[in-house]
């Protein structure tokens, strides 16, 4: 990992502060892509980088390892995370089932200002450089997140904190790395306006139907990119030439 990945930051703030400072600045490099995939994580490294010790630091990479985003090798020590195909295709298993549930509760709970608040979200998107560009689709957290407010909205305290807690930055890790396939940004917003539409209906059924549709677009998407990456490389190995033939 290179110290171009982060400024030298000089703080100033007791080591809790500190500690959330470097604890977001990482998730954020990791989440976007600017701290690779099997990244070894140096911890001296990171520590002259931030301009930190390293209590406040080992205590923002345990909360890394905690959301998934980092993982611990013995005798190696914290790499960033890298799913396998197969890993990151039950990621997305494990979405379009969990998210689609939360869509139908939200179709059943969400408040008409909840609903006018996220058609508001989708809006905010649409006017995103990025998106109106085609490179990509709107790539903030949180209450700017479509999925995000849906799974608020579900009410279900438990499917909260397994979606927009323990896996949401993973999730969103891979969001954010499959969202500027060709086609995909417009696509994945047209399918957000459907799912909203039947929110409203309070058409859960409907509502639960379109998200695990529009979850099951994006694993196959990523499994047509696999594919295509797979047969790339078969095709670049030369196929070795038997002596006396002509």
């Amino acid at each position: 990992m290179s110290d171009a990945h982060a400024p030298v930051v000089a703080f100033a703030e007791d080591s809790g502060t500190l500690s959330e400072h470097v604890f977001r600045a990482i998730q954020a490099a990791i989440v976007k892509g600017e701290i690779a995939p099997g990244s070894k994580i140096s911890e001296p490294e990171l520590a002259r980088t931030y301009g930190i010790s390293r209590g406040p630091l080992r205590e923002a990479i345990h909360r890394l390892e905690g959301q998934r985003l980092l993982v611990r090798i013995p005798h190696v020590g914290a790499r960033v995370v890298s799913l396998d195909h197969a890993e990151l295709i039950e990621l997305y298993e494990i979405r379009e089932s969990l998210e689609g549930m939360a869509c139908r509760l939200a179709a059943e709970r969400m408040s008409k200002a909840e609903i006018d608040e996220l058609r508001r979200v989708l809006d905010l998107h649409e006017q995103d450089d990025a998106f109106k560009a085609g490179r990509g689709y709107y790539q903030q957290e949180g209450d700017f997140d479509f999925h995000y407010r849906i799974i608020q909205g579900s009410g279900n305290k438990t499917l909260t904190q397994m979606l927009c807690g323990d896996m949401y930055q993973l999730v969103r890790m891979y969001r954010l790395q499959f969202s500027s396939i060709p086609s995909r940004p417009r696509q994945a917003f047209n399918e957000h306006h459907r799912i909203l539409d039947a929110i409203a209906d309070r058409d859960g059924e409907l509502a639960e139907l379109l998200m695990r549709r529009h979850i099951g677009a994006s694993r196959r998407n990523i499994e047509r990119h696999h594919s295509d990456n797979t047969q790339k490389q078969t095709r670049s190995v030369k196929t070795p030439t038997t002596r006396g033939e002509s």
